[in-house]
Protein backbone atom coordinates (compact mmCIF):
# COMPACT_ATOMS: atom_id res chain seq x y z
CA UNK A 1 0.00 0.00 0.00
CA UNK A 2 1.52 3.39 -0.98
CA UNK A 3 2.45 6.03 1.89
CA UNK A 4 0.17 8.83 2.49
CA UNK A 5 2.68 12.00 1.48
CA UNK A 6 1.52 13.33 4.80
CA UNK A 7 3.98 10.75 6.13
CA UNK A 8 6.76 11.53 4.39
CA UNK A 9 9.61 12.72 4.71
CA UNK A 10 9.86 16.07 2.24
CA UNK A 11 13.23 17.14 1.16
CA UNK A 12 13.41 20.20 -0.70
CA UNK A 13 16.18 21.31 -3.46
CA UNK A 14 16.61 24.71 -3.51
CA UNK A 15 18.87 27.23 -5.90
CA UNK A 16 19.25 30.03 -8.09
CA UNK A 17 18.40 29.27 -11.91
CA UNK A 18 20.56 26.72 -13.52
CA UNK A 19 22.20 25.26 -10.79
CA UNK A 20 21.23 21.41 -11.77
CA UNK A 21 18.63 21.14 -8.78
CA UNK A 22 16.46 19.48 -11.64
CA UNK A 23 19.42 17.12 -12.56
CA UNK A 24 20.63 16.28 -8.89
CA UNK A 25 16.94 15.29 -7.98
CA UNK A 26 17.04 13.10 -11.05
CA UNK A 27 20.50 11.38 -10.09
CA UNK A 28 18.54 10.37 -6.80
CA UNK A 29 15.67 9.07 -8.01
CA UNK A 30 17.40 7.56 -10.64
CA UNK A 31 14.22 8.67 -13.07
CA UNK A 32 13.76 11.58 -15.56
CA UNK A 33 11.09 13.17 -13.14
CA UNK A 34 12.27 16.82 -13.53
CA UNK A 35 12.68 18.71 -16.73
CA UNK A 36 16.26 19.64 -17.50
CA UNK A 37 17.34 22.65 -19.24
CA UNK A 38 20.22 25.44 -19.93
CA UNK A 39 17.03 27.56 -20.14
CA UNK A 40 17.35 29.60 -16.85
CA UNK A 41 13.01 29.18 -15.16
CA UNK A 42 12.38 25.67 -16.87
CA UNK A 43 11.41 24.92 -13.54
CA UNK A 44 7.57 26.69 -13.18
CA UNK A 45 6.58 24.88 -10.63
CA UNK A 46 7.14 22.56 -7.67
CA UNK A 47 7.98 18.60 -8.99
CA UNK A 48 7.42 16.31 -6.32
CA UNK A 49 8.65 12.56 -6.46
CA UNK A 50 8.06 10.09 -4.57
CA UNK A 51 11.31 7.65 -3.23
CA UNK A 52 12.41 5.58 -0.19
CA UNK A 53 15.58 6.08 1.04
CA UNK A 54 17.45 3.21 2.44
CA UNK A 55 17.89 3.57 6.30
CA UNK A 56 15.27 6.23 6.18
CA UNK A 57 12.10 5.19 4.83
CA UNK A 58 9.45 6.75 2.61
CA UNK A 59 10.25 10.47 0.96
CA UNK A 60 8.93 12.87 -0.86
CA UNK A 61 12.14 15.26 -3.24
CA UNK A 62 10.47 18.70 -4.01
CA UNK A 63 12.12 20.38 -7.12
CA UNK A 64 11.89 23.99 -6.96
CA UNK A 65 12.21 27.34 -9.38
CA UNK A 66 15.41 29.43 -8.72
CA UNK A 67 15.56 31.48 -6.20
CA UNK A 68 17.11 34.72 -8.01
CA UNK A 69 14.80 34.35 -11.27
CA UNK A 70 13.77 38.25 -11.45
CA UNK A 71 11.27 38.58 -13.80
CA UNK A 72 7.67 39.18 -13.25
CA UNK A 73 6.16 35.55 -13.58
CA UNK A 74 9.57 34.31 -11.66
CA UNK A 75 9.11 36.39 -8.38
CA UNK A 76 5.47 34.61 -8.28
CA UNK A 77 7.38 31.30 -8.65
CA UNK A 78 9.90 32.15 -5.83
CA UNK A 79 6.93 33.31 -3.85
CA UNK A 80 5.68 29.44 -4.11
CA UNK A 81 8.95 28.10 -3.29
CA UNK A 82 9.10 30.39 0.00
CA UNK A 83 6.04 28.61 1.00
CA UNK A 84 7.25 25.16 0.32
CA UNK A 85 10.95 26.21 1.79
CA UNK A 86 8.38 26.53 5.69
CA UNK A 87 7.22 22.90 4.81
CA UNK A 88 10.04 20.68 4.46
CA UNK A 89 11.72 18.52 6.68
CA UNK A 90 15.70 18.72 5.18
CA UNK A 91 16.83 21.50 2.93
CA UNK A 92 19.15 20.79 0.31
CA UNK A 93 20.64 24.00 -1.05
CA UNK A 94 22.64 23.72 -4.32
CA UNK A 95 25.16 26.00 -5.24
CA UNK A 96 27.11 26.65 -8.19
CA UNK A 97 30.36 29.21 -8.71
CA UNK A 98 30.96 31.31 -5.69
CA UNK A 99 30.91 34.84 -5.94
CA UNK A 100 29.45 37.58 -3.63
CA UNK A 101 25.74 38.06 -5.23
CA UNK A 102 25.58 34.28 -4.82
CA UNK A 103 26.62 34.08 -1.00
CA UNK A 104 24.44 37.23 -0.21
CA UNK A 105 21.37 35.01 -1.67
CA UNK A 106 22.02 31.64 -0.38
CA UNK A 107 22.77 33.63 3.56
CA UNK A 108 19.06 35.20 3.37
CA UNK A 109 17.72 31.41 2.32
CA UNK A 110 20.43 29.54 5.12
CA UNK A 111 18.66 32.23 7.82
CA UNK A 112 15.35 31.28 6.82
CA UNK A 113 15.79 27.77 6.97
CA UNK A 114 17.65 28.59 10.40
CA UNK A 115 14.99 30.78 11.78
CA UNK A 116 12.46 27.39 10.51
CA UNK A 117 14.33 25.08 12.61
CA UNK A 118 15.17 23.32 9.54
CA UNK A 119 18.53 21.40 8.77
CA UNK A 120 20.44 22.12 5.60
CA UNK A 121 22.86 20.32 3.16
CA UNK A 122 24.91 22.35 1.03
CA UNK A 123 26.42 20.92 -2.32
CA UNK A 124 28.31 22.61 -5.16
CA UNK A 125 26.64 20.46 -8.18
CA UNK A 126 28.52 20.53 -11.87
CA UNK A 127 31.76 19.99 -10.06
CA UNK A 128 32.72 18.09 -13.12
CA UNK A 129 33.26 21.73 -14.59
CA UNK A 130 35.13 23.03 -11.96
CA UNK A 131 39.07 22.99 -12.75
CA UNK A 132 39.10 22.90 -8.52
CA UNK A 133 35.65 22.01 -7.42
CA UNK A 134 37.19 20.96 -4.07
CA UNK A 135 38.57 24.36 -3.41
CA UNK A 136 35.14 26.08 -4.46
CA UNK A 137 33.34 23.43 -2.46
CA UNK A 138 35.78 25.03 0.83
CA UNK A 139 35.19 28.65 -0.36
CA UNK A 140 31.78 27.94 0.25
CA UNK A 141 32.38 25.91 3.39
CA UNK A 142 33.97 28.83 4.99
CA UNK A 143 31.83 31.41 3.92
CA UNK A 144 28.83 29.65 5.34
CA UNK A 145 30.20 27.78 7.85
CA UNK A 146 28.54 24.68 6.77
CA UNK A 147 30.30 21.81 5.26
CA UNK A 148 29.67 21.97 1.33
CA UNK A 149 29.66 18.24 -0.68
CA UNK A 150 31.05 18.34 -4.29
CA UNK A 151 28.32 16.62 -6.62
CA UNK A 152 28.31 16.00 -10.18
CA UNK A 153 24.52 14.64 -11.29
CA UNK A 154 25.75 14.35 -15.20
CA UNK A 155 28.66 11.84 -14.03
CA UNK A 156 27.02 10.43 -10.68
CA UNK A 157 30.33 11.60 -8.57
CA UNK A 158 29.19 12.26 -5.03
CA UNK A 159 26.00 10.90 -5.40
CA UNK A 160 26.00 7.95 -2.73
CA UNK A 161 27.83 10.46 -0.71
CA UNK A 162 25.37 13.09 -0.76
CA UNK A 163 22.56 10.01 -0.11
CA UNK A 164 24.57 9.01 3.42
CA UNK A 165 24.64 12.15 4.28
CA UNK A 166 20.59 12.52 3.73
CA UNK A 167 20.11 9.35 5.98
CA UNK A 168 22.67 10.91 8.51
CA UNK A 169 20.48 13.96 9.33
CA UNK A 170 16.93 12.54 8.64
CA UNK A 171 17.94 10.02 11.24
CA UNK A 172 18.28 12.58 13.96
CA UNK A 173 14.76 14.09 12.82
CA UNK A 174 12.39 14.01 16.18
CA UNK A 175 9.49 12.58 14.66
CA UNK A 176 6.25 10.91 16.08
CA UNK A 177 5.94 7.35 14.89
CA UNK A 178 3.24 5.86 17.49
CA UNK A 179 0.16 7.87 16.80
CA UNK A 180 -1.52 6.41 19.75
CA UNK A 181 1.29 6.78 22.10
CA UNK A 182 1.05 6.08 25.58
CA UNK A 183 -2.96 5.79 25.83
CA UNK A 184 -2.57 2.08 23.87
CA UNK A 185 -0.29 -1.21 25.35
CA UNK A 186 -0.06 -4.39 23.77
CA UNK A 187 -3.47 -6.22 24.87
CA UNK A 188 -5.61 -3.43 25.51
CA UNK A 189 -8.87 -3.31 23.93
CA UNK A 190 -10.01 -0.09 21.96
CA UNK A 191 -13.29 0.92 20.44
CA UNK A 192 -13.10 3.05 17.72
CA UNK A 193 -16.47 5.21 16.93
CA UNK A 194 -16.88 6.34 13.42
CA UNK A 195 -19.58 7.74 12.20
CA UNK A 196 -19.87 6.97 8.35
CA UNK A 197 -21.36 10.57 6.78
CA UNK A 198 -21.96 11.98 3.80
CA UNK A 199 -18.44 13.23 3.74
CA UNK A 200 -16.93 10.01 4.36
CA UNK A 201 -15.38 8.74 1.07
CA UNK A 202 -17.61 5.95 -0.79
CA UNK A 203 -15.94 2.22 -0.32
CA UNK A 204 -13.06 3.74 2.22
CA UNK A 205 -12.14 4.72 5.40
CA UNK A 206 -11.02 8.07 5.77
CA UNK A 207 -7.04 8.22 6.51
CA UNK A 208 -6.86 9.38 10.12
CA UNK A 209 -9.15 5.92 10.95
CA UNK A 210 -7.26 3.96 8.73
CA UNK A 211 -3.47 5.45 10.50
CA UNK A 212 -5.28 4.77 13.87
CA UNK A 213 -6.40 1.45 13.11
CA UNK A 214 -3.27 -0.16 11.51
CA UNK A 215 -1.05 1.80 14.59
CA UNK A 216 -3.50 -0.12 17.36
CA UNK A 217 -3.43 -3.85 14.91
CA UNK A 218 0.26 -3.54 15.25
CA UNK A 219 0.39 -2.73 18.76
CA UNK A 220 -1.45 -6.19 19.26
CA UNK A 221 -4.72 -4.05 20.57
CA UNK A 222 -8.40 -5.88 20.41
CA UNK A 223 -10.08 -3.16 18.10
CA UNK A 224 -13.78 -3.51 17.48
CA UNK A 225 -15.11 -0.37 15.15
CA UNK A 226 -19.41 1.14 14.90
CA UNK A 227 -20.76 3.80 13.98
CA UNK A 228 -21.95 6.32 17.05
CA UNK A 229 -25.88 5.19 16.36
CA UNK A 230 -24.68 1.60 17.32
CA UNK A 231 -21.84 2.68 20.46
CA UNK A 232 -24.70 1.32 23.24
CA UNK A 233 -25.52 -2.07 21.24
CA UNK A 234 -21.70 -2.36 20.44
CA UNK A 235 -21.02 -2.16 24.20
CA UNK A 236 -22.86 -4.73 25.36
CA UNK A 237 -21.59 -7.28 22.93
CA UNK A 238 -18.78 -6.83 25.09
CA UNK A 239 -17.65 -8.72 28.14
CA UNK A 240 -16.15 -5.95 29.66
CA UNK A 241 -15.71 -2.25 29.06
CA UNK A 242 -12.84 -1.08 26.34
CA UNK A 243 -9.58 0.31 28.17
CA UNK A 244 -9.85 3.34 25.47
CA UNK A 245 -12.98 5.03 22.94
CA UNK A 246 -11.52 6.73 19.80
CA UNK A 247 -14.49 8.76 18.37
CA UNK A 248 -14.63 11.22 15.94
CA UNK A 249 -14.99 14.66 17.57
CA UNK A 250 -18.29 15.77 15.45
CA UNK A 251 -20.32 13.01 18.03
CA UNK A 252 -18.26 14.11 20.96
CA UNK A 253 -20.86 14.61 23.44
CA UNK A 254 -22.99 11.22 22.01
CA UNK A 255 -19.78 8.91 22.64
CA UNK A 256 -19.45 11.03 26.17
CA UNK A 257 -22.94 9.92 27.27
CA UNK A 258 -22.21 6.10 26.86
CA UNK A 259 -18.59 6.10 27.76
CA UNK A 260 -18.40 3.81 30.55
CA UNK A 261 -16.65 5.21 33.77
CA UNK A 262 -13.85 2.78 33.21
CA UNK A 263 -12.79 4.08 29.62
CA UNK A 264 -10.94 6.13 28.69
CA UNK A 265 -12.06 8.96 25.70
CA UNK A 266 -10.25 10.78 23.25
CA UNK A 267 -10.63 11.18 19.46
CA UNK A 268 -8.68 11.03 16.18
CA UNK A 269 -8.24 14.83 15.75
CA UNK A 270 -6.69 15.25 19.43
CA UNK A 271 -4.40 12.23 18.24
CA UNK A 272 -3.45 13.91 15.58
CA UNK A 273 -3.03 17.14 17.81
CA UNK A 274 0.36 15.26 18.88
CA UNK A 275 1.25 13.35 15.77
CA UNK A 276 1.46 16.36 13.62
CA UNK A 277 1.06 19.62 15.79
CA UNK A 278 1.45 20.40 19.69
CA UNK A 279 -1.00 19.44 21.81
CA UNK A 280 -0.01 22.32 24.47
CA UNK A 281 0.12 24.77 22.30
CA UNK A 282 -3.80 23.40 21.37
CA UNK A 283 -4.73 23.58 24.63
CA UNK A 284 -3.86 27.02 25.41
CA UNK A 285 -5.62 28.02 21.68
CA UNK A 286 -8.53 26.29 23.27
CA UNK A 287 -8.66 28.14 26.64
CA UNK A 288 -9.01 31.70 24.67
CA UNK A 289 -12.76 29.55 23.53
CA UNK A 290 -13.88 30.37 27.00
CA UNK A 291 -13.49 34.19 27.26
CA UNK A 292 -14.26 35.05 23.35
CA UNK A 293 -15.50 38.04 22.95
CA UNK A 294 -18.63 38.53 21.06
CA UNK A 295 -17.80 40.02 17.47
CA UNK A 296 -14.37 37.60 17.65
CA UNK A 297 -12.59 36.55 14.38
CA UNK A 298 -11.48 33.36 14.04
CA UNK A 299 -10.28 31.47 10.97
CA UNK A 300 -11.01 27.59 10.61
CA UNK A 301 -8.16 26.24 8.07
CA UNK A 302 -8.37 22.76 6.23
CA UNK A 303 -5.30 20.79 5.56
CA UNK A 304 -7.45 19.26 2.36
CA UNK A 305 -9.41 21.54 -0.75
CA UNK A 306 -12.35 19.25 -1.36
CA UNK A 307 -16.04 20.13 -2.52
CA UNK A 308 -18.02 21.05 0.48
CA UNK A 309 -21.03 18.98 1.13
CA UNK A 310 -23.87 19.02 3.22
CA UNK A 311 -23.07 19.10 7.00
CA UNK A 312 -19.04 19.35 6.46
CA UNK A 313 -17.02 19.58 9.45
CA UNK A 314 -14.90 22.96 9.01
CA UNK A 315 -17.09 24.35 6.60
CA UNK A 316 -20.83 23.45 8.37
CA UNK A 317 -20.59 22.05 11.87
CA UNK A 318 -18.20 23.62 13.93
CA UNK A 319 -19.13 27.19 12.64
CA UNK A 320 -22.21 26.69 13.69
CA UNK A 321 -21.20 24.93 17.19
CA UNK A 322 -19.13 28.01 17.51
CA UNK A 323 -21.96 30.43 17.10
CA UNK A 324 -24.40 28.60 19.14
CA UNK A 325 -21.84 28.44 22.01
CA UNK A 326 -20.12 31.51 21.86
CA UNK A 327 -22.88 34.11 19.59
CA UNK A 328 -24.07 34.79 15.97
CA UNK A 329 -21.58 37.93 15.74
CA UNK A 330 -18.85 35.96 15.19
CA UNK A 331 -17.02 36.64 12.22
CA UNK A 332 -15.84 33.05 10.69
CA UNK A 333 -13.50 33.00 7.70
CA UNK A 334 -12.70 29.42 5.98
CA UNK A 335 -9.52 28.35 4.24
CA UNK A 336 -8.64 25.33 2.61
CA UNK A 337 -5.28 23.44 1.62
CA UNK A 338 -2.62 26.06 0.99
CA UNK A 339 -4.63 29.05 1.18
CA UNK A 340 -3.08 29.77 4.96
CA UNK A 341 -2.48 34.10 5.71
CA UNK A 342 0.69 35.14 5.44
CA UNK A 343 -1.08 38.16 7.92
CA UNK A 344 -2.90 36.47 11.20
CA UNK A 345 -2.84 39.02 13.20
CA UNK A 346 -6.94 40.36 12.03
CA UNK A 347 -7.70 36.63 14.07
CA UNK A 348 -8.95 36.19 17.79
CA UNK A 349 -8.21 32.15 17.32
CA UNK A 350 -7.17 30.26 14.82
CA UNK A 351 -8.82 26.54 14.56
CA UNK A 352 -7.03 24.11 12.60
CA UNK A 353 -8.47 20.25 11.50
CA UNK A 354 -6.66 17.34 12.47
CA UNK A 355 -4.01 17.48 9.11
CA UNK A 356 -4.13 14.15 7.99
CA UNK A 357 -3.16 15.86 4.52
CA UNK A 358 0.07 17.65 5.49
CA UNK A 359 3.47 16.99 7.21
CA UNK A 360 3.94 17.55 10.49
CA UNK A 361 6.66 20.26 9.47
CA UNK A 362 3.61 21.94 7.45
CA UNK A 363 1.51 22.29 10.67
CA UNK A 364 4.43 23.41 12.91
CA UNK A 365 5.39 25.84 10.39
CA UNK A 366 1.55 27.67 10.59
CA UNK A 367 1.99 26.65 14.58
CA UNK A 368 5.14 29.17 14.58
CA UNK A 369 3.69 31.66 12.33
CA UNK A 370 0.66 31.70 14.57
CA UNK A 371 2.64 32.10 17.65
CA UNK A 372 5.30 34.49 16.16
CA UNK A 373 2.27 36.88 15.56
CA UNK A 374 0.70 36.44 19.09
CA UNK A 375 -2.73 34.62 17.77
CA UNK A 376 -3.64 31.60 19.65
CA UNK A 377 -4.02 28.40 17.37
CA UNK A 378 -6.10 25.45 18.52
CA UNK A 379 -7.58 22.06 16.89
CA UNK A 380 -10.76 20.76 15.71
CA UNK A 381 -11.17 18.10 18.07
CA UNK A 382 -9.66 20.17 21.43
CA UNK A 383 -11.73 23.22 20.59
CA UNK A 384 -15.08 20.82 19.79
CA UNK A 385 -14.29 19.41 23.57
CA UNK A 386 -13.98 22.49 25.07
CA UNK A 387 -17.02 24.01 23.16
CA UNK A 388 -19.08 21.13 24.55
CA UNK A 389 -17.29 21.19 27.93
CA UNK A 390 -15.77 17.94 27.90
CA UNK A 391 -12.13 18.36 27.60
CA UNK A 392 -11.41 17.22 30.87
CA UNK A 393 -12.89 13.98 30.14
CA UNK A 394 -10.67 13.80 27.41
CA UNK A 395 -7.34 12.02 27.48
CA UNK A 396 -4.28 12.79 25.46
CA UNK A 397 -1.27 10.56 24.22
CA UNK A 398 1.73 11.05 25.52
Amino acid sequence: MEVARSNRFHIGFFGPCNAGKSSLLNALVGQDEAIVSDMAGTTTDVVKKNMEISGVGPCVLLDTAGYDDQSELGLRRVDKTRKEAARVDLAILVLGAYDSQALADVQEWKRHFERAGIPQIYVLNKADLFADATGQAALWADALQMPCLPVSAHQHQGIDTLLARITEVLKQKDEIEDLTGNLAQPGDSVLLVMPQDIQAPKGRLILPQVQTLRNLLDKQCSVMCCTHDRMADTLKLLSAPPSLIITDSQVFPQVRALCPPESRLTSFSVLFARYKGDIPTFLQGAAVLRGLRPGARILIAESCSHTPKNEDIGRVKLPRLLRAKKGNELQIDIVAGNDFPDDLRPYDLIIHCGACMFTRRHVLARIAAARAQGVPITNYGIAIAELNGILPDVVYPG
